[in-house]
């Protein structure tokens, strides 16, 4: 049987890039099969290099809420290029993104300009190090932060667990300052800072998790992590790279009322070009160089391309009321059409989130909410959901345990055709329920 341009592609790329790609889980290695290759995107479509169309849920893991190649954002990055990609010197543009982020986000009085969501993470935990002079971080399981050898950490069993790493080439050093506890579990955060609080410089959280497929915050919780954080004299990272002007236009923090000491942030604040920055507390801000001694650089950072983009998608988001709540009803709109075909196909084993532009499915007949409660979904039924609705022209992320994403974008006939695609693929993951029950 003749190969298909992308199986060739992928062909070809593996033999010069480690596993054919640049980032692990596009690699499809999840659910098997070949990943298309892009060759355009437009609105809320991308299309491969065979000419396969498909309406994107991706998203670029999340930046495109506008959707793909909005005119403002393109003409203004054409505007910039034309200028000059890069100039290694401060720019007005840096000034007027950081004017944006800290208007919007309150939590954060200064910011800085980063490349990634990893830089962006790292960065934070070393500034929460040297403010309160400690050493160890708490972070989650389920949680990623980017593959710094630090957060490179599997999950613990039980409150006091030293990290293990997650990777070979991690030394067991560098975790050891790694303390791991359960999404949603209150009184295992008490019990860790119990025992070791005053050893422990900040606790890193993604506010709503999105690593581990979408899992919402309990009621109350994290007020109570920023209770515990606060007695105790830690910092409170939140890690909002994803659910930053996502989940609401001040982030998760400004859904659930909640104020960091320091904020992560990526993807929409570039507007799809590589940007990321962490920002925070006037007084821990300053401590970074070269107003102070915490050092941090990077060429690129900052660099007008990237500022540009930025600039104009938040412009885009913040300067229309309505935006929100549309997105928001869109994402409704699709979850509850899903949820009734799925009941419509006779298949049962389904927990549907959603928080504003977020939304999520997991293929489980228990709730999910932590990272234990997650790997409890069937993943055999929703890799045969996943290739059912990319046969059909919906492209879901390539795992079970990603987020999805809805962009101003989709129109209504995208959600409909979304929902009508979903029949199929509900009634074909029913089917393999079945046959593996028989």
């Amino acid at each position: 049987m003749q190969l298909t341009q992308s199986e060739q592609a992928f062909a070809e790329a593996k033999q010069y890039i480690p596993g054919g790609v640049n980032s692990p889980v596009r690699s499809f290695r999840g659910v098997g099969g070949t990943p298309p290759f892009i060759a355009r995107a437009e609105g809320s479509r991308i299309v491969d290099i065979d000419g396969n169309s498909y309406i994107d849920y991706v998203g670029s893991w999340g930046p495109m809420i506008v959707g793909h190649a909005h005119p403002q954002v393109i003409q203004a990055i054409v505007e910039a290029a034309a200028r000059g990609t890069s100039y290694g010197a401060p720019t007005l543009l840096e000034t007027e993104l950081a004017k944006l982020v800290t208007k919007l986000v309150p939590s954060i009085e200064m910011v800085r300009m980063v490349n990634s969501g990893t830089e962006a993470t790292m960065s934070a935990l070393r500034l929460a190090r040297a403010y309160t002079k400690r050493s160890k971080i708490v972070k989650y399981a389920g949680c990623y932060h980017g593959h710094h050898d630090s957060l490179l950490v599997k999950a613990g069993s039980g409150a006091t667990t030293f990290g293990v790493p997650d990777s070979p080439g991690v030394p067991d050093s560098i975790t050891q300052t790694t303390l791991t506890v359960k999404y949603n579990d209150p009184e295992e955060l008490e019990a860790v800072f119990a025992r070791q609080g005053e050893q422990i410089a900040a606790v890193i959280i993604e506010p709503v998790a999105g690593n581990m497929g979408l899992v919402l915050p309990q009621e109350g919780y994290l007020q109570k992590v920023r209770d515990i954080t606060a007695h105790y004299g830690a910092l409170l990272i939140f890690d909002e790279v994803m659910t930053g002007f996502r989940v609401a236009l001040g982030g998760a923090q400004a859904y659930y009322g909640i104020k960091p000491d320091i904020t992560c942030l990526g993807k929409i604040i570039g507007g799809g070009l590589p940007v990321a920055a962490y920002g925070g507390r006037r007084d821990i801000m300053e401590m970074v160089a070269p107003a102070g001694s915490v050092y941090q650089a990077g060429t690129l950072s900052g660099n007008p391309l990237a500022m540009t983009a930025g600039i104009a998608t938040l412009r885009l988001i913040s300067e229309d009321p309505d935006f929100y709540p549309k997105i928001s009803q869109k994402t409704a709109a699709l979850c509850a059409g899903l949820e009734a075909e799925a009941k419509k196909q006779g298949f049962d084993k389904l927990q549907f989130h959603r928080i504003g532009a977020m939304f999520g499915l997991f293929f489980s007949d228990k709730p999910v909410y932590d990272y234990d409660s997650a790997k409890q979904s069937d993943v055999q039924a929703f890799n045969t959901y996943f290739h059912a609705m990319l046969a059909q022209g919906i492209y879901l992320a390539p795992s079970q345990f990603e987020a999805a994403f809805m962009s101003a974008a989709h129109s209504d006939e995208d959600i409909k055709a979304t929902i009508a695609a979903s029949g199929e693929a509900f009634m074909q993951a029913a089917k393999l329920q079945s046959r593996l029950r028989g």
